[in-house]
């Protein structure tokens, strides 16, 4: 499932560089110590991408996934499509991982919630 993926990943990633103080990055090669096209995105916004705000950013949007993965799982009556095409929209600009897991999901639930008439 798209949803847990994107969420483990961007809850342990931002849970990590808030105890060690930075993100995983590459740590060879022309990327090395560098953050993904995700970086300049939000900088262009004007939120710093290793400051504490993205951070805590990462951990609330990666448990916002990770609930709307489960809440899918156990079909709750309390209609858990909508709680995932928040946390997909919320992922959107998580570039190019999240941008691309998460518009797949958005696309699955937004056509697995149409219903006949």
């Amino acid at each position: 499932m798209l949803l847990a993926f994107v969420g483990a990943w961007m809850t342990f990633d931002g849970t990590r560089a808030a105890i060690v103080g930075d993100y995983i990055t590459p740590s060879r090669g022309e990327y090395a110590g560098k953050l993904g096209p995700w970086s300049h995105l939000v900088e262009l916004i004007g939120i710093p991408a290793r400051s504490t705000a993205m951070k805590t950013a990462f951990i609330v949007i990666g448990l916002a996934h990770l609930a709307a993965a489960a809440l899918l799982v156990v079909n709750t009556f309390w209609a858990p499509e909508w709680f995932a095409l928040a946390a997909s929209l919320m992922g959107l600009w998580y570039l190019p991982f999240g941008t691309a897991a998460d518009g797949i999901a958005l696309g699955i639930v937004l056509l697995s919630s149409l219903r006949p008439w």
